[in-house]
């Protein structure tokens, strides 16, 4: 009795393992298929050595029929099928047609015709003509390939099409097209039968892959489908942005297609695309997906082997920043929040524990000076990463003086205690409503720029700010709101329907904050590449289709004060410059001491808002 392992990936997080036991007359079958195929490819060879003959005599039969011929061919048969039975290709069983048979078979061939050769060459009288056997060889490797071929082809074109199977058109045909459709032809199981591919690259216009051939572009989509009564599109470009994601699911939404996309490569086992990886698509891929190229070196460099704190690192941007870094060696990995649970959370996902014992979970508020001045005199980080904030702007409107508190002040406390330490780097993580800022949240954050602007010209060391836009499945994103009021059964509230606004997943937005860090110019804001900006009101539709709920209502409630129709990256006044990173630009920052700051007394809550705005909007000083 024998086994046979087969991984399949179900989703991006559980794989089963099926094992098939094979019985003894399984076994035997396998055995008696393999030496059918020694007999065929023996058979290629006897018909090869006399074609060879009868080549090299131009088509005269008579040395056909010579017995010193018909030995040669007896001899080549045999040789064949000795030197076959050890190297590989009927002592193992191959798939039949594959990369690893192919180059079984070639090696068999190349050491018959190499034993035949030398008995030609030294053969006194003469065998056969000398350049029959490598004529011969040739002759029966490409039969032997193409016999495989035929057969291959013939069998999965049978086993795709059985009427259980859904149509498929692949949209793809790069490395992971390839790998998928011949995942789908060669497994019965799975489901899927490819009856066309396509690909925006022209040349492969005529391309055939398994048998299955290029159609045409993404323009082809609904009259493929007709032709070839298609029910599901499958996006095979595990790199793709989200609008082109979006462009071919409005496009097969509107053929009446289905669709199934492969996942970013670094959530498939082995990089091997399969018809097991094959899921829905999501709301990440309609709005997040974007390739992000980053210089790792660079990253390892400034995190590998030095300690890095992290304020709010209970939440959604600084937990991931967190699991960014760790990915880089630090020497020491410091978590401040004054969030308990939040803390414990990433720690469990850093660690595997949640004790909070250690002296790398520290809690603390960032409004109190003289704790944070405790920590980073214990601690003395290389690096800080603060991403600690108050971040709603419906609240921050009706209480600025907590916005003043927290993201001004607080920003002020943790600059304040980096530089008594010396910090080496210091980023402050912004949003992108601090350009030209109509809001609390704005003022706030772009007065917290200003304040690590000041700091890098009047310190030692390296400040930056990082400026993006919304994350999704950050705490108080709009799609958990929406999310809530779907399974509620509705209704949906928005605030405008031509509102619009910037999207990026959360490891991409960190992963740039940690580039950011890299290559960001002493003072400046690096401003993320954020695509472009897409209405609430479809991100809305997208979550009610998805959430295969009918009758969910959509209500509108009007522009909320301080909030914008669209929201900008950069001010109108800045200064855009480039960096190394094509994902990233800089953009020079007016300083604001923090002396000037603390000179005011407390505001109150009424006159909050308009000390921050006072000192968001001080124009840009000349010379900055």
């Amino acid at each position: 009795m024998g086994f046979d392992f087969f991984a399949h990936r179900r989703d991006n997080s559980l794989v089963t393992v099926e094992i098939v036991v094979k019985s003894g007359a399984a076994r035997r079958r396998d055995r008696l298929h393999r030496w059918a195929w020694a007999l065929i490819d023996a058979s290629l060879w006897f018909m090869a050595i006399f074609g060879a003959v009868w080549l090299r005599f131009d088509f005269v039969s008579t040395p056909l029929l010579e017995r010193t011929t018909l030995e040669f061919a007896l001899a080549a048969v045999a040789g064949h099928l000795v030197v076959g039975a050890f190297l590989g290709p009927y002592a193992v069983g191959h798939q039949r047609g594959s990369f690893e048979e192919s180059i079984d078979i070639a090696r068999t061939v190349a050491v018959t015709c190499a034993g035949l050769t030398v008995w030609a060459l030294l053969a006194d009288p003469l065998v056969v003509p000398r350049s029959v056997p490598v004529v011969a060889g040739t002759l029966a490797l490409a039969g032997m390939f193409a016999v495989r071929f035929v057969i291959r082809s013939w069998r999965d074109h049978r086993l795709a099409s059985r009427a259980n199977q859904k149509r498929v058109i692949v949209f793809g045909a790069g490395e992971a097209g390839r790998h998928l459709v011949r995942s789908m032809v060669r497994d019965p199981r799975g489901g899927y039968f490819p009856v066309a591919l396509l690909d925006d690259d022209r040349t492969k216009r005529r391309l055939h892959i398994d048998g299955v051939r290029v159609r045409g572009t993404r323009e082809s989509i609904e009259a493929v489908a007709r032709r070839q009564n298609a029910s599901t599109l499958v996006v095979a470009l595990p790199q793709a942005d989200a609008p082109l994601i979006r462009e071919l699911t409005d496009q097969a939404e509107a053929a009446g297609l289905d669709v199934l996309i492969l996942p970013p490569l670094l959530e498939i086992i082995g990089e091997q695309p399969t018809v097991h990886d094959l899921r829905d698509v999501n709301l990440h891929d309609l709005l997040g997906r974007r390739p992000i190229s980053l210089d790792t070196t660079a990253i390892a460099e400034k995190l590998a082997g030095r300690s890095v704190l992290v304020t709010g690192a209970g939440g959604s941007i600084g937990s991931e920043l967190c699991r960014q870094i760790a990915r880089f060696g630090p020497a020491k990995l410091y978590l401040l929040d004054r969030d308990e649970t939040g803390l414990q959370t990433t720690q469990l996902s850093l660690s595997g524990e949640g004790l909070l014992t250690g002296d790398d979970t520290i809690l603390a508020d960032i409004r109190d000076l003289d704790c944070l001045r405790t920590v980073f005199e214990r601690t003395r980080p290389d690096l800080v990463f603060h991403a600690a904030a108050l971040k709603h702007l419906p609240l921050l409107e009706t209480y600025p003086l907590e916005a003043w508190k927290s993201n001004v002040l607080g920003t002020l406390n943790v600059l304040a205690a980096a530089a008594e330490s010396g910090v080496g780097t210091f980023v402050n993580i912004s949003t992108d409503k601090a350009a030209d800022p109509t809001c609390m949240l704005g003022y706030s954050k772009r007065v917290a720029e200003r304040l690590t602007a000041n700091y890098a010209r009047t310190q030692p060391g390296r400040y930056v700010s990082v400026r993006f836009g919304n994350v999704l499945g950050s705490r108080g994103s709009v799609v958990h709101v929406f999310t809530a009021q779907i399974e509620r059964g509705g209704p949906i509230t928005l605030t405008h329907p031509d509102v619009e606004r910037f999207f990026m997943l959360i490891p991409e937005a960190c992963q740039l904050v940690l580039e950011a860090a890299a290559i960001g110019p002493d003072g400046e804001v690096m401003v993320l590449e954020m695509g472009d900006q897409v209405k609430i009101l479809d991100v809305a539709r997208t979550l009610i289709r998805l959430s295969g709920r009918s009758g969910i209502d959509i209500t509108f409630t009007g522009l909320r004060t301080g909030e914008k129709l669209s929201e900008h990256l950069f001010a109108s006044s800045e200064d855009r410059r480039v960096t190394s990173n094509p994902l990233v630009m800089s953009v020079p920052v007016p300083r604001l001491s923090g002396d000037e700051v603390l000179a005011i007394d407390m505001p109150s809550v009424h006159t909050a808002a308009d000390v921050m705005r006072r000192q968001a909007t001080f124009p840009l000083p000349s010379g900055v």
